[in-house]
C-alpha cells in the first residue's frame, strides 16, 4: 500500500491531558463526504479514551475536537476504552471496543458495544447507549460488525486468542454460534495470533476484511481475507504476504515497536483508505486502488 508521505496524520497533543502521550488505532467511517475518525488516546493517567477528528480528502485532518467523545464510565472499563471499530447498520452506528479493567497485575479485557444514531453522530450529540458486553467474563478483543445482516442476523468478527472468531445475534445483545473461523499459520507472517481490522467491506462476490497478524517475533502486520458473502465463516482467500508491515521509523519505534494496527478502513472513489496505529504511538494512513489490490490477489 502507498503510505501518505506526510504521515503521521495524528500525533499526541501535549496540552490535552487526556491525549498528551499516545494516539493510535482509529475507527473510520465515511459519511456526508467526510471521513470521521474515532481514535484511542492516552494521557499521563494511562487510561484510554476516544477522540474525534475529520478529514474531507481522507488524508489531511480538517478538525479535531479538544475533548474526548467517549470515555470510561462502567466498572468493566474503569481502566480504559480501547481500539474502537465503527459500523453503520441502517442508520444506527454501532461501536465495538475493548473494555479494560485491571486487578493488581491482571488485565481483564472484554468486548463492549454501544450505539448512536447517525444524525446524532453527525450533529456531535454524543448520545451513546449504555454499554453492553456480548460475552461477559470472556477475555476477548478486536471486534468489528458486518454492515448488514447475514441470514437475518447481525454478525461480528472478534478474537479469542489466538484465533479469528465469528458470532451472530438477533438483537445486538444476545450472541450465539460463537466459533473459530481462522487460526494462525505455523509458517506464515501471522503465526502467533490474529485480529480483525476495520469494518468488513461488501464487494460484488465476497466480503473483504482487513486483519492483523502477529508473528512470534512480535511484529504486527496487516493482510486481507475474502469471505463467502452468504457464509462468512468460509474463507475464500487469505494473504500470503502482508499488504502493510512496519517499515518506517514511526512504525518501528514507539511505545510498542514494530506495529501497524488498523481499526478503520473506508472506500472513496474506488480507493481503499486504511487508517492505522503505528507503534501504538501515532496514526498513519495508507491507500491503494481496489482494482490494483484485487489484481494483486489474483497473482
Amino acid at each position: 500500500m502507498e503510505r501518505y508521505v506526510g504521515n503521521p496524520i495524528l500525533r499526541p497533543i501535549e496540552a490535552h491531558d487526556w491525549e498528551s502521550r499516545l494516539v493510535f488505532n482509529p475507527a473510520a467511517i465515511y459519511l456526508n463526504g467526510k471521513v470521521h475518525l474515532l481514535y484511542r488516546a492516552m494521557g499521563n493517567d494511562n487510561i484510554s479514551r476516544i477522540g474525534y477528528a475529520t478529514s474531507t480528502d481522507g488524508i489531511h485532518i480538517d478538525e479535531r475536537l479538544p475533548e474526548p467523545v467517549y470515555e470510561p464510565k462502567a466498572a468493566c472499563e474503569k481502566d480504559g476504552c480501547e481500539d474502537p471499530r465503527l459500523t453503520d447498520i441502517g442508520g444506527e452506528l454501532v461501536m465495538a471496543y475493548t473494555a479494560l479493567r485491571e486487578y493488581s497485575h491482571l488485565q481483564v479485557f472484554q468486548i463492549a458495544l454501544t450505539t448512536i444514531q447517525r444524525e446524532d453522530f453527525l450533529a456531535r450529540r454524543w448520545r451513546w447507549t449504555p454499554r453492553k458486553l456480548p460475552f461477559p467474563g470472556i477475555r476477548n478483543k478486536d471486534a468489528a460488525l458486518f454492515p448488514e445482516k447475514i441470514g437475518g442476523k447481525y454478525a461480528m468478527i472478534h478474537r479469542i486468542e489466538p484465533d479469528l472468531c465469528i458470532a451472530y445475534s438477533d438483537d445486538l445483545v444476545h450472541w450465539c454460534d460463537l466459533k473459530s473461523m481462522m487460526a494462525p499459520r505455523a509458517r506464515g507472517w501471522d503465526n502467533w495470533r490474529l485480529g480483525v481490522g476495520g469494518t468488513p467491506i461488501r464487494m460484488k462476490d465476497y466480503w473483504m476484511v482487513i486483519y492483523h497478524g502477529v508473528s512470534v517475533e512480535r511484529v504486527y502486520s496487516l493482510g486481507i481475507i475474502l469471505l463467502d458473502p452468504d457464509n462468512p465463516e468460509r474463507v475464500l482467500y487469505r494473504s500470503r504476504k502482508p499488504i502493510l508491515s512496519p517499515k518506517r521509523d514511526y512504525e518501528r519505534f514507539g511505545k510498542v515497536p514494530n506495529v501497524v494496527f488498523s481499526c478503520g478502513n473506508v472506500v472513496i472513489d474506488e480507493e481503499l483508505y486504511l487508517y492505522y496505529g503505528a507503534a501504538d504511538s501515532v496514526i498513519g494512513v495508507a491507500k491503494l486502488s481496489l482494482e490494483k489490490l484485487l489484481a494483486s490477489l489474483r497473482k
